[in-house]
Formats: C-alpha cells, structure tokens, sequence
C-alpha cells in the first residue's frame, strides 16, 4: 500500500513537521511519507510491518545492512569512554589517530595526511577550500579553477553543490559558485556519437578536457574532481581507457586529481577503492559512507604530501588553520568506522563483491532484450537500468524521470528499494548481500517490468 492509504500519526507529524532531502515538499504534503521502522541484514521493515530488500543500502552507504551487533557495540564502547572529543588546537582522541593511520596506510596510492569530516558534502566542501589555500601557500593566487564533470555528483553544500553537474542542484539555489566549470561525462550510452568506439569516445572526452584547459589557462587551473564511477549520476561507469587518458592531461598541466570515493570506496566497485579498479592515482581521496556503513556520520579526506605540504606550510605562516568542524574526528565515528574495516577485512566481502556482483551483473544483463530496457551497466556491486521507450534514440518519456519514477513506485509495491535518477534505475545493494537475495532482486525487477510495460502506454515519448 502506499503511505496515502496508510494513514497514521507519524506520518501526520512528519508531514507537520519535518522537510525533506530531495523530495517535492507539496507532493510530500499529499501523499506522506513510507517510514521505515527496523533493519535485518539487507531489509528494511516499514511500521505496518512490511519487508523491503533495501538494493540501494539506504543511499549508497550501508555495507554491512541494517543489524551489525559489532558495530552497534564499538558505538557502545566508546560511548562508555569517550563519547566526544574535537580535534581543535592540536588535541586529538585515540580512535581519531587509529584511523587516520589505518586509512593512509590502505589508500591505493602513497598518502601522508586524513582531515576529518562528517559528510562527503563537508569534504568536498574542504577539499575546495584546501586548494585555495594550497595555491596562495604557492604564489599562485590565479590558480582557482577547478574543473568538474557533467553528471558528476559530490554533494549538495554550497560548493560541493557547485562541483555537482546537475541543474537541479544549482536551479534556484543561485549556484554554481565562479570557478567551477565542467568537461563532458564518461557516459558513452548517452554522450556518444553515431559509429563511436568507446575508445574514440574517451579521447574525445580527454581531447575535450585539453581544449578545456587551453582555453581557461593552465596556470588557472588547480584541481579536477571526478569519481571513478558516476553514482548518483546514474551509475556511469568510464570507458575502459577513459580514465589513463584523463590522467595523462592532468598530469601534464600538474592539475591535482581529487578523487570522490564517497560512492566506490571500501568494496562497491570490487576493490577496496575505485582507484584500483580503474588504475587512479590521485592527489586526493574523499571518503565517507560505507567508511562506517552509514552507522555514524563521518568522511575523510585522505591526502598526498603533495598536497599537505603547501598547506602546512601556510598554516605555519598565517598561524593556524582555521578550519574545522565540532564533530570532525569523533572518538565514536571513528571506533565505528575501524571496527566496519575490521568487518570487511575478516569476512573477505571484497572477494564477496566479487563474487556476488559477477553474478549480480550477469543476471541484470539477461534484461538487456526487453523492449523497455536500453541499457544494463555497472561493476561489482553497483548497477544501472536504463528505462526507455524508444531503443533506437535511446529516450524515455517527455518528462525525464517520468517512467523511472513509475518503476520505482512498482518495486516498492513488491518489497524492493531502488533509486531512479531519471530514467535509470540505480542499484547498490549492501556488501553482504548473498545469490539468494540477488534472484530475489532480478526476479522483483523483471516482474515490474512486466506490469510497466502495460503502465507506460499512458506516458508520451517525446518527438
């Protein structure tokens, strides 16, 4: 049933009360919220006792579903210890520097520094200050710039919102701020020219990007953001030489590489890192997510001495840094985010991922052939649908959203979360999820296809 025909006092006090994250407040004050009550593993139970398989762990982010006694336990412990401590004026808490020595010392490339946060937005956010900071600390005050991708997503404060390439995140929010601009996506489904080979398509991004940099100044240009695979633009994974080409143009002009690992850190692509899947080697890594399972709210930003240096070298002439957050390097987050690392190492979910993804991605593929399927992608244990009407031009309805939007309302009603960007479904199930539940998963989406295929005669295809 959907939350109108279930009317209850929580959802009358949500709908008073609170505003929502990416919602249309007007159509929330309709229909109310699906309030979800407990987790078990890889479900998720609403308060009318309903089961949902959760194929987006929550938003991308709970690696070890919804009941880890361990982790619920290091919070405890903690709590019992130190249940807060800050980072300010060089005090710091035991968790804290585990941490950040356990994540330089697992990063995929050389690393030096971790500055904590408490949400990849926050990191983003850091990271563009940082680069300020780094090029006054060089004599280069003209070396602003950073340069984003369409589609790319890392987050929705003020410049974290900026670097994201989606119009809904900047309409009416008067962003994005100056000095961002942006280069083309690695999305060779929608983005490629008629008798393109992926090969000639990631050129022609690399070429783009060069011309890109020409044009602005090389001297202007500090840094480039981009995730390993798209997320929450769709799932868009690169080309397979996309990302040596990028690479090669960056290091060129001695651009720093920030790579959002928020989405494809700690396993979801199957490594630990995304960069390790796709040959990166960045300056910079955020991270955030699955680093605690989404168990406690916390990032990090794990840097290069490439980029530290300059910074403390600033530090020490201005007199401080004067950046930071209340919660940054929690004693909690952090013996939550150690004993989640534990978790993954102990019960090999890397290897699980890919296992379990390999199989994920071979079942999802076999729809591929429905006539409202224009394209099936992913890696390890992340994926896309791409809904259309029209396989030949690759669309969907008028309005973009509008099919994927009815596909995720029928999932829901059989018991499975997904998230639709668009006209793609995204799909990100937990780490821990098992063969069981991926049939459980692939066999809910083929039937919804099924019934959307009588539901859409109602949506117009564009001309």
């Amino acid at each position: 049933m959907t939350p109108t025909m279930l009317p209850s006092s929580q959802q009358a006090r949500d709908v008073a009360y609170q505003l929502h994250a990416y919602t249309n407040a007007r159509s929330h004050q309709r229909a109310g919220p699906l309030i979800i009550e407990r987790g078990e593993g890889p479900y998720v139970f609403d308060t009318a006792g309903k089961r949902y398989l959760d194929a987006m762990a929550g938003l991308w982010s709970a690696g070890l579903g919804f009941s880890e006694k361990r982790l619920i336990e290091a919070a405890h412990r903690q709590m019992q210890i130190l249940p807060f401590y800050h980072t300010f004026a060089s005090r710091s808490n035991g968790p804290s520097i585990a941490l950040a020595e356990k994540l330089v010392k697992m990063s995929p490339v050389p690393m030096s520094k971790v500055f904590f946060t408490n949400s990849g937005s926050e990191a983003n956010d850091t990271v563009l200050k940082l680069i300020a900071y780094r090029s006054n600390a060089l004599g280069q005050p003209q070396r602003k710039k950073v340069i984003s991708r369409l589609r790319g997503y890392h987050g929705v404060t003020i410049g974290a919102a900026s670097l994201t390439g989606f119009p809904d995140n900047h309409r009416s929010f008067d962003l994005p701020l100056p000095n961002v601009m942006y280069t083309g996506s690695p999305h060779f489904y929608k983005d490629s020219r008629a008798g393109e080979s992926e090969e000639t398509f990631a050129a022609r991004r690399a070429e783009e990007l060069e011309s890109l940099i020409q044009r602005e100044g090389a001297d202007t240009i500090a840094a480039f953001f981009g995730e390993p695979v798209m997320g929450a633009g769709g799932v868009i994974v690169p080309p397979p030489t996309y990302w040596d080409k990028i690479q090669r143009v960056l290091k060129k002009h001695s651009i720093l590489l920030v790579a959002d690992e928020v989405i494809c850190g700690f396993g979801r692509t199957g490594k630990m890192f995304g960069c390790e899947t796709y040959n990166i080697a960045p300056d910079v890594i955020v991270v955030s997510k699955q680093l605690t399972s989404s168990y406690f709210p916390l990032s990090a930003i794990i840097m290069n001495d490439y980029m530290f240096e300059p910074i403390a070298d600033e530090s020490n002439k201005v007199g401080l840094l004067a950046h930071g957050f209340t919660g940054g390097g929690h004693p909690v987050g952090a013996a939550v985010a150690l004993e989640n690392l534990k978790l993954i190492e102990e019960r090999a979910l890397i290897a699980n991922v890919g296992r379990i993804g390999a199989y994920m991605q071979e079942r999802l593929r076999t729809l591929v052939d429905h006539p409202l399927v224009g394209e099936v992608r992913g890696v390890g244990l992340i994926a896309a649908i791409e809904l259309v009407l029209d396989k030949k031009r690759k669309v969907a309805a008028t309005t973009p959203g509008d099919v994927g939007s009815i596909a995720s309302r029928l999932l829901q009603e059989r018991g499975i979360i997904v998230r639709n960007v668009d006209d793609a479904l995204s799909i990100c199930p937990p780490l821990i999820v098992n063969k069981d539940q991926i049939d459980e998963l692939v066999d809910g989406i083929t039937g919804m296809l099924h019934d959307l295929k009588a539901t859409v005669v109602n949506c117009r295809e564009p001309h």
